[in-house]
């Protein structure tokens, strides 16, 4: 006959490993799109935690703590987890920056959409870049290196061990915000100076040919040659996929980083 009992204890080692994961899986890239049914969250993070049970050893217990003590552990464990899916879902962002910017030279900065990914209103280039970045995350296995990044947490950082390194989050975040430019203007370069050089013979023509009405004239313009740009470097989407993917990579680790207990 098998034995199904269990102590309160490792009940309440369960439920902290729950946490830190169901609050990664409710912020990180691909398994936070609102397009997954709850039920299918749900259950992955269950068994993915049932998994990750059995795969730690040895157990930390928190018998004798209070329900304040265990409150706060719940807290602290949840933290951790959003901590490490928002490091991978603001490198996600890099892409909707790049359509604004793609979209403000096109001319298309006022057609705005409510983006089912984020919830958030998104030009249009800014949704194109957005799927076919996730397409291409589903392609290389991007989503099987955050269960494994979530998989290796728990031996950098213990359950009830976590400890928040404010110092090194906020350098962190700070090197985030310079990647985040320097990639967003990487993915929107070609539109950006394909633009400008149209922008540059509008204003020539406009010069020579002063009773020709540019303005017109250039708003056709810019529209067909920045989607014959977007179309024409549709093979480079592979390697700027690389640039935010290594961003996620670099923004988990340093938020994992700075949560680290230094004596262990």
């Amino acid at each position: 006959m098998i034995d199904y009992s269990f102590s309160i204890e490792e009940m309440e080692y369960f439920i902290l490993i729950l946490t830190r994961i169901s609050c990664f899986v409710f912020v990180a890239p691909f398994f936070s799109m609102p397009s997954v049914p709850s039920r299918v969250k749900i259950g992955f993070s269950f068994f993915l935690s049932v998994i990750i049970y059995y795969v730690t050893m040895p157990h930390v217990y928190v018998s004798g703590g209070t329900l304040i003590s265990i409150a706060i552990l719940v807290l602290k464990e949840a933290a951790v987890g959003l901590l490490i899916g928002l490091s991978a879902y603001i490198c996600q962002t890099i892409v909707l920056f790049a359509g604004r910017v793609v979209d403000m030279e096109m001319g298309f900065a006022m057609a705005n959409q409510l983006d089912p990914a984020t919830r958030q209103d998104a030009t249009i280039s800014g949704v194109y870049y957005q799927y076919m970045f996730l397409m291409l995350m589903i392609l290389s296995g991007m989503y099987r290196y955050f269960v494994s990044a979530l998989a290796e947490t728990f031996t950098l950082i213990p359950v009830t061990k976590a400890v928040f390194n404010w110092d090194m989050l906020v350098q962190a975040l700070i090197r985030f915000l310079a990647q985040y430019m320097l990639v967003g203007l990487q993915i929107c370069l070609p539109v950006y100076c394909t633009i400008m050089l149209l922008n540059a013979i509008l204003g020539i023509l406009a010069k020579v040919a002063p009773q020709m009405n540019m303005f017109a004239v250039g708003i056709q313009l810019k529209v067909f040659t920045g989607l014959g740009v977007l179309f024409i470097t549709v093979g480079l989407l592979p390697k700027l996929s690389d640039l935010v993917f290594k961003a996620m990579q670099k923004g988990i680790v340093s938020f994992v980083e700075g949560m680290m207990d230094a004596g262990l």
